[in-house]
């Protein structure tokens, strides 16, 4: 086995993922959570509800002008090389990226001429400055679909789902800008040895079947899930016959019934484990699905637990030759590797956002998220060591 480091366009070889030269190859892996989409309660935000809404009360305070200026420098500070160099120095030799898709394309809704895909620039370019960065590391970049187009679930956070507008399920527009996307973004990389994979939709959680079923948790048939999955890789398949492709089932990437068999040759199961046990029995589903099958597994996303948490799910999935993927690198809170720092002025105005307390002026505001901007740098992080050491064993 190599130690993980890019050799080479990585594809799957039976129930494990090699790289060029077919050494096995387990990926250590952190998901960039909170970079190109915010999730509320990595702010401390919570209440507030999705992105969408975070921006727009923040745009209540100071304009949309001042607050299209907070967002490019959060996208400029949140995430930069030194962080990928810090990543690598740590151990890891793979990153996630959870993309949003208004950063590559406009929303169904703001096309001006419908049907059609209008490519914005910010979105692809944020994505060469990672891949070149990981590149610099000879680490590999996975690109994660967080943000789809409608939205991929109830789970509103986690898409910046406007439930007053059709969901991915409930549009076909939506699902075409999707594929779309997706056929764009394995044309841009199709020979790029440093992108892992395509993890073409984080997390879907929806009841097919049943509405009641809100998450998709008993659904048994996962038909349109499968469906998209397979019209998704058709597109990527027409630019890209080399990269391997990564599926998550219903029931935030778990419920793989009707998803399966697969319809490729190269893709790689992927799911997700929070808050239960570290035994066999918690993932002896996909154990099982790797065995029928015959597919590599990947644990795709895992976190916000505790350190012996930490260690113990590592070394049972790495007892299973199954790569891994934390989240998230940082946060407003202590148990992944960076914490951002509070400032009193930004605990104001999450106080006032979460409803505890008075409104700030336009000044007050613009000073918390001048807080926020200087101390999500990692250089302004507090480093949590003890964290990257219980993910690597030490």
């Amino acid at each position: 086995m190599t130690d993980g480091k890019a050799q080479g366009i990585l594809r799957v070889q039976g129930r494990l993922i090699v790289n060029e030269r077919g050494e096995k190859v387990i990926l250590r892996g952190m998901g960039l959570g909170g970079w190109m989409l915010q999730e509320s309660y990595m702010l401390k935000v919570g209440p507030v509800g999705p992105q969408y809404r975070i921006k727009r009360r923040i745009e209540e305070l100071i304009g949309k002008e001042k607050t299209a200026a907070f967002y490019d420098g959060w996208l400029a500070s949140q995430t930069r090389k030194i962080d990928i160099d810090s990543m690598a120095a740590w151990g890891f030799n793979s990153v996630r990226l959870p993309m949003h898709y208004r950063l590559y394309t406009l929303s169904v809704e703001e096309e001006p001429v419908p049907g059609k895909n209008t490519w914005l620039e910010k979105g692809f370019a944020l994505t060469d400055s990672l891949l070149s960065w990981c590149k610099a590391n000879h680490m590999y970049l996975i690109l994660d679909l967080h943000a789809t187009p409608g939205g991929q679930g109830h789970d509103y956070n986690i898409s910046d789902r406007d439930s007053t507008k059709p969901s991915l399920w409930d549009s076909e527009a939506n699902r075409q800008k999707m594929i779309a996307l997706w056929r764009r973004l394995a044309e841009r990389y199709a020979n790029e040895p440093f992108i892992g994979g395509f993890d073409i939709i984080n997390e879907p959680n929806w009841g097919f079947e049943d509405a009641k079923d809100r998450n998709g948790l008993k659904e048994t048939q996962n038909a349109p899930l499968r469906k998209l999955m397979m019209d998704i890789t058709a597109a990527i398949r027409s630019v890209d016959k080399k990269h391997i492709i990564i599926i998550e089932g219903n029931g935030w990437g778990n419920n793989y019934r009707g998803v399966l068999p697969p319809w490729d040759d190269n893709m790689v199961l992927s799911f997700h484990k929070y808050w239960n046990p570290n035994t066999e029995d918690a993932i002896r589903t996909y154990l099982q699905l790797r065995e029928q099958y015959n597919i590599p597994l990947w644990l795709g996303e895992s976190g916000e637990n505790n350190n012996t948490w930490y260690r113990e799910c590592i070394q049972l999935v790495e007892s299973h030759d199954i790569g891994w993927s934390w989240w998230p690198l940082k946060k407003i809170g202590t148990n992944n590797p960076l914490e951002v720092r509070m400032t009193p002025e930004y605990q104001r105005l999450v106080d006032y956002l979460t409803g505890k307390g008075p409104k700030p002026t336009e000044q007050e505001t613009e000073e918390a998220l001048k807080g926020l901007l200087q101390n999500v740098r990692l250089e302004n992080n507090i480093y949590h060591k003890e964290v990257t050491d219980a993910l690597f064993g030490r």
